[in-house]
């Protein structure tokens, strides 16, 4: 269902965006699914823009991997020449690492939490949006293998064990809980309760449930 408007609600920037996007990631596939890498950042770019986001969050929805996998920070450098600051903050607040290879899982992710606590409202909902659909697929394979075998394929990937998901993604919660209310930010803190009933502790399931009450 549609409804017109006076004008255009993107601009030609948002298509090249999408292009370029396409284009710095096309040899890259999604974990697990094996679909095209950018069928996640159109997806995150529609949660950005179903959410009330501007163009601006938007094209930074597309890029908010760009850096981080493509480039480090002469990437974010051409982000920013080419789609300007408000693009380029964004992508930088939702990237752990500019180094490749990337540092150690668990530190990497300590910092950027601790960093994303701070961060505007603007990087929190693409950052947000991101964390959801990727929860979005975990929460899918659980259903459909059963906790018990995903459980025991996790334990095979790096960094993919019940707990340090569940670690992650409540502390994403946590994070983005500060100084923050927005009803993606309540959808989110759902999903992770649902995580957490499944393949966390009760302790986690509470603070969750705490999170998703403020």
């Amino acid at each position: 269902m549609s409804s017109k408007s006076q004008s255009p609600t993107l601009s030609p920037k948002f298509a090249l965006a999408l292009q370029f996007a396409n284009e710095i990631h096309s040899k890259q596939i999604r974990k697990g699914i094996g679909a095209p890498y950018i069928s996640h950042l159109m997806a995150v770019c529609a949660l950005v823009l179903e959410y009330g986001g501007d163009e601006a969050q938007a094209i930074a929805a597309l890029l908010h991997d760009s850096a981080e996998d493509c480039g480090g920070r002469p990437m974010l450098d051409a982000v920013r020449l080419m789609f300007g600051d408000d693009v380029a903050r964004i992508v930088e607040s939702c990237t752990d690492t500019f180094d490749d290879p990337k540092p150690t899982w668990r530190p990497r992710k300590e910092a950027y939490l601790k960093a994303m606590t701070t961060k505007p409202a603007s990087a929190k909902l693409v950052a947000c949006a991101d964390k959801l659909h990727n929860l979005g697929h975990t929460l899918r394979d659980i259903e459909i293998e059963g906790v018990s075998q995903w459980k025991a394929r996790m334990l095979e990937t790096p960094n993919g064990a019940a707990d340090k998901q569940v670690w992650y993604y409540v502390g994403c919660l946590r994070a983005l809980s500060n100084s923050w209310i927005h009803p993606i930010r309540d959808e989110f803190g759902r999903a992770v309760l649902r995580l957490c009933t499944l393949v966390g502790t009760q302790d986690d399931v509470n603070e969750v449930r705490e999170l998703v009450g403020r």
